[in-house]
């Protein structure tokens, strides 16, 4: 039964060191070369994508009572696909039923699955990227790194925690106490890993991938069963994900319901329902901060962990590359039309200017200098469509519309030359002053960034903790040339529970989160009360229990 394990032990071994050293590795390579996957894997994943199309997705002997299925491409097309659909009660009976030849699996076989499971997901990239791309919008590029290799990476990191917290005690032991004179009390003992029970997986529209593998696989390692609720526009992902897992569970000899799919229909989602059911324990959550209160607001017993939202800062008080701050700060504006949790929204600037390597700028020429920075990577077509993606909800075009009016136009959105089927646009960017907090201390999601002119710096960077602390942030940006402010502004976030990058000009970018390296969101303000991945994310989703006895003489 621990065939898979001793298969992939060398990968986990190795992820257990990345997780101890933090240096970069990775398990499952980003580039979609072929001659890493395969000379035809992108035309394998391809047809794999095209031949879902107008279909119904089958899911072997999964409980189903009708279908569902009303994805729509951000690029234009229906995907026409259905997918089974069951209530909650059958979920979660189905659910139950499967728990405990679960449960009774060791760590080490859990863990074998769980790698074996993440191999198979990595040789369906391509297919994934595919489905990613027409799910969520996110260029083909970006949808094969973050809904692949990287959305694996999280699910390893996940697995490589749980695994560690699982063996942290041995499973049996003697244990003698001494009696002075007497024969010492000799007691065998035995520790057992029990986990909560059902599991909720809720996905987001935007990384349905991302997101959903670290709870996902921290809570089947740990012997839990899982309930993977897809947002209804991006189903396909986390169908073909849920189709793997139950394929490697039959194989391994385990029922394929440890792991279902809780598909719904826009308008009639049972996310609420899953949520309120007493049968669930533990519930990952990715999304809106409205929602995310309701979640844990009614969630009962169970335990919650929530990735949700907040407004995300950089903070520019000097640089010694004007021209390569600007075109870094561009890119992290325009990647995936900032439809991403850790996409800046707020630029603080002193009002009276900057000291560049190129002289001192005044807070219009530095604004100018972003804007112009975007056109610039914008300007040719076929690159702009490969960064900008298109747009995943329509709302989001519409907020574009709403808040033009909340401060000058530095540089206006438009659509994506060339993508004209799909819904697309490029960052607006608007200067205000920090007065007009109404403009810039919410959260406005998508291509829509604020140049926000401070008293200096220092100013700036108080703001900036201070809105990560009232309403949430996962990242924030510095540029600074003295060493006293850099590491004054380090504390400061620090204390408002934000990951902070500093000057950055390279190919390293605000939005960007490394596995085994860092740490994606804090737990330590309202942007999310969870982190990935930590010893707390995992840690809590299964228990120890012992008994014991006397040895005999």
């Amino acid at each position: 039964m621990t065939e898979l394990f001793e298969r992939h032990r060398p990968t986990l071994d190795a992820a257990l060191q990345a997780a101890t050293k933090r240096d970069f590795w990775s398990a499952y390579p980003e580039v979609p070369s072929g001659k890493i996957y395969g000379e035809t894997a992108k035309d394998d994943g391809f047809v794999a994508y095209k031949a879902r199309l107008g279909k119904a997705f089958v899911l072997a002997d999964h409980p189903a009572e009708g279908s569902v299925g009303a994805e729509v491409s951000p690029y234009g097309p229906s995907l026409g696909i259905t997918y089974p659909a069951a209530s909650v009660d059958m979920l979660i009976m189905a659910s139950r039923a499967a728990a405990p030849q679960w449960a009774a699996a060791s760590p080490e076989v859990r863990t074998g699955i769980c790698l074996e499971i993440l191999a198979r997901l990595n040789a369906r990239s391509f297919e994934m990227a595919n489905a990613v791309m027409h799910t969520t919008g996110q260029s083909f590029a970006m949808a094969f790194q973050a809904g692949g290799p990287h959305a694996q990476d999280r699910g390893l990191e996940a697995v490589t925690y749980a695994y560690a917290e699982m063996t942290r005690t041995p499973a049996q032991a003697i244990w003698t106490k001494p009696q002075g004179k007497g024969e010492p009390i000799v007691m065998e003992k035995h520790w057992r890993v029990v986990p909560r029970g059902v599991s909720l997986v809720i996905g987001c529209n935007t990384f349905p991938t991302w997101n959903s593998y670290p709870g996902l696989f921290a809570s089947l390692a740990t012997g839990n069963t899982v309930i993977v609720k897809p947002h209804p526009a991006a189903i396909l992902p986390l169908a073909i994900t849920v189709e793997i897992i139950r394929q490697v569970l039959v194989e391994g000899g385990f029922a394929a319901d440890i792991v279902l799919l809780a598909a719904d229909a826009p308008g009639s989602e049972i996310t609420k329902d899953l949520v309120q059911h007493p049968a669930v324990a533990i519930i990952d959550y990715t999304g809106s901060n409205t929602f995310g209160s309701w979640v844990r607001e009614n969630a009962g017993g169970a335990d919650v962990y929530t990735e949700e939202a907040g407004v995300n800062s950089i903070v520019i008080g000097a640089t010694d590359d004007f021209a390569g701050m600007c075109s870094n700060i561009a890119f992290s504006l325009s990647l995936y039309s900032g439809q991403m949790c850790t996409a800046p929204q707020d630029i603080f600037v002193p009002r009276d200017g900057i000291e560049t390597n190129g002289g001192r700028k005044t807070f219009d020429a530095v604004a100018a200098g972003i804007a112009a920075a975007v056109d610039s990577l914008l300007a040719d077509p076929a690159r702009a469509a490969g960064v900008c993606g298109a747009i995943a909800n329509p709302a989001t075009l519409a907020r574009i519309a709403t808040v033009r009016s909340l401060g000058r136009v530095v540089r206006d959105s438009a659509p994506v030359e060339g993508l004209d089927d799909a819904r697309t646009a490029t960052p607006l960017i608007l200067a205000v002053d920090a007065a007009d907090s109404a403009a810039y201390a919410e959260e406005r999601f998508g291509p829509i960034a604020f140049v926000v002119a401070v008293d200096d710096a220092t100013d700036g960077v108080d703001r900036a903790a201070e809105l990560a602390e009232r309403k949430g942030a996962i990242t924030a940006a510095l540029y600074a040339t003295d060493e006293a402010q850099i590491l004054a502004a380090a504390e400061r976030f620090a204390t408002a529970g934000v990951n902070l990058s500093v000057n950055l000009t390279g190919g390293i970018y605000v939005n960007q989160s490394a596995a085994f390296s860092d740490f994606h969101v804090t737990g330590a303000n309202p942007a999310g009360n969870a982190s990935l991945t930590d010893a707390a994310f995992v840690a809590n989703r299964f228990r120890v229990v012992m008994w014991r006895r006397p040895v005999v003489a």
